[in-house]
Order: C-alpha cells, then structure tokens, then sequence
C-alpha cells in the first residue's frame, strides 16, 4: 500500500470514527505512547496519554502512587479517569499496560472506542523497558521473569481487542502505516455489518 492509498485510509477513517477513541492497547514498552503520538498526528486529532492524566488528576507519580496507595488504588483511579477521557473522542488514547484488563475498561472501550493491540514479543520489550526505569511493576530482581508472566496472564485478554498490530523494531512510521491500514480494514467491515 503505497501513499497515496495510506492518505485515502486516513480520509475514511477520519469520516467514519465520528466521535469514538483510538485505544492503545499493550504492555509496557509495546510503544503506545511514541507511536500513538505519531498516529494521532497523522490522523490530525488529539493523542492522550491515560497514565500521564492519572498523574495530573493525583498530583503525584504512578510509581509514587503505587508505592504510597498501592495497585488496587492506582487501577480503581486508572478506570475512572479512563472512562472520563473516553467522553472527549475522536483522539488516540494511549492506556497503562494493566488497564485492558479490567472489564469495565474494556466494556466502554467497546462501546466508545476502537481497541488496537501493540502486540510485542519478549526480547523487544525487555529491550525498550530498560531504557525507561521507573517502572513499579519491573521493581524485581528478575524484571524478565515478571514480563514473561505479565505477556502470559495479559496477552490473552489483550487478544480480545478489535485489532492487533505487531510492535517490532523498524521505523515508527511503518508502525503507525500498519495501524492506519488496519483500522481503515476495520471500518470497512464495520460499514458491510
């Protein structure tokens, strides 16, 4: 699919999203937020980032909240302010690894959104989260075995998104390429229901 048929995605796309999110989905280090930036500005709507809007509305960090608040605390807040962001589409709307699982998450992103999986093998992930410290839930002496357990109980349920695209090292912009094709294959089928 060359450019001019990625810019006829993105027309169609743009005309029939109407008011609906653009859900990333993923774990930690799939790219969420680097390539969700990049897809909402060649979309030409806004992108969110959910964790960074559950720090402003705590006035602390994630990892500050884990610590002093604990997970419980930090994924009821996280439903909240999900659900609130869901209201102000269209957007790219960029989600903590652990907020898929939750099934009200996934229940208004199903009826407000389109859910797109950054899916992203082991090696890969492992490889950009250790560029990033600061995550509370890789706080382990063996950070690789907690991946692996987290892709083990999360990548399932993940599976149930309206789309998974493979998160893999090349440029972002092929990234961001397979999810426009993918989303405007999406609407397509949506239109022939």
């Amino acid at each position: 699919m060359g450019a001019k048929s990625i810019r006829n995605c993105i027309e169609r796309i743009n005309a029939r999203l109407g008011d609906r999110s653009i859900v990333l989905v993923g774990l930690m280090g799939a790219g969420k937020t680097t390539v969700g930036r990049r897809l909402a500005k060649r979309l030409g709507i806004p992108f969110v980032d959910a964790d960074m809007e559950i720090e402003r509305a705590a006035g602390k960090t994630i990892q500050e909240i884990f610590e002093e608040d604990g997970e419980a605390f930090f994924r009821a807040g996280e439903e909240r302010v999900i659900a609130r962001l869901l209201k102000n589409g269209p957007q790219v709307l960029a989600t903590g690894g652990g907020a898929w699982m939750s099934e009200k998450t996934r229940q208004r992103v199903r009826e407000t959104g389109i859910s797109v999986w950054l899916r992203a093998d082991l090696d890969i992930l492992m490889e950009r989260v250790s560029r990033r410290p600061g995550r509370p839930l890789l706080k382990a002496p063996d950070p690789r075995r907690v991946m692996q357990e987290l892709m083990e109980k999360r990548y399932p349920v993940y599976a149930e998104a309206d789309i998974t695209v493979e998160s893999r090292n090349v440029p972002h912009k092929v990234i961001v390429n397979d999810i426009i094709r993918a989303l405007c294959a999406h609407l397509a089928r949506e239109g022939d229901s």
